[in-house]
């Protein structure tokens, strides 16, 4: 029984968190792969134009 609220307990979300609407990871992903092509962009643009 006590194993079971244990499991529970570590389960559960922080109440700090719960309150915080996280965007999903694909926006994330997207995001990530947007700011790499206009870094690298910004870097060798010399190069590319």
């Amino acid at each position: 029984m006590s194993e079971k609220k244990l499991e529970e307990q570590e389960s559960a979300t922080p109440p700090l968190m719960s309150r915080i609407a996280f965007p999903k990871a694909k926006y994330g992903l997207y995001a990530a792969i947007a700011i790499i092509v206009i870094v690298i962009s910004l870097m060798y643009r010399d190069y590319i134009i």
